[in-house]
């Protein structure tokens, strides 16, 4: 199983700055940047895209699967391009960690309690 210190560790890893793909991924968007036009298109494709992604996701959610997942995926896709979209995310991605601080706490407390 892996530990919360673990998980944490892998996303800062991957994050990092100078990893081959990001430094190409920011060389693309400078050349977007540098395009009014082609930024606006740029802009609209991730608005329309990211918004079908986390409204499916919403329709998903009361189904059994990965509806909370795709909505995170469309929030994430947003987020890419608007800020209120990356704040919502560093949002729900915190209270997502509290949840499960949460909930590891309440299943190490049944288990004790169970236990003895």
């Amino acid at each position: 199983m892996v530990t919360q210190q673990e998980l944490e560790l892998e996303i800062t890893e991957g994050e990092r700055p100078d990893r081959p793909i990001r430094r190409m991924l920011r060389g693309i968007r400078h050349g977007i940047e540098r395009r009014p036009a082609l930024r606006r298109t740029y802009r609209v494709v991730v608005g329309v895209l990211g918004g079908a992604i986390a409204v499916g996701g919403l329709l998903l959610v009361p189904l059994p699967g990965p509806g909370w997942l795709v909505v995170f995926l469309g929030l994430a896709i947003l987020g890419t391009e608007f800020a209120w979209a990356k704040r919502l995310a560093a949002f729900t991605k915190r209270q997502l960690a509290r949840f499960w601080a949460w909930w590891r706490a309440r299943r190490a407390a049944r288990r004790s309690t169970t236990v003895g």
